[in-house]
């Protein structure tokens, strides 16, 4: 029997795009704390993109990717301005 949420809207997956019911998906809080709730809105990954998604901590990588939103215009070009930023963090970790 599949177990009924009182919030069973569709949500999108942030990684692949695809549109599911609330229930079947699963929370992604890009903060990395999902199971603080209070005023909290979260973001979804379907069971498939979150089985794929690497668990282990994330050493600050969600602030590093949200400082070069926007920033290039190409994928070659976004991957050596994440490099960068990488190099740069890791030299000085506490700015």
């Amino acid at each position: 029997m599949k177990r009924t949420w009182p919030d069973d809207r569709l949500v999108t997956c942030i990684a692949c795009g695809v549109r599911i019911s609330r229930s079947d998906a699963r929370e992604y809080d890009r903060f990395g704390d999902r199971w603080d709730r209070a005023n909290k809105e979260f973001e979804y990954l379907c069971k498939r993109c979150f089985a794929d998604e690497c668990h282990f901590p994330r050493d600050d990588l969600e602030s590093i990717l949200m400082t070069l939103d926007g920033d290039s215009t190409s994928v070659a070009g976004f991957v050596r301005a994440y490099y960068r930023a990488v190099a740069n963090h890791e030299d000085n970790p506490n700015p």
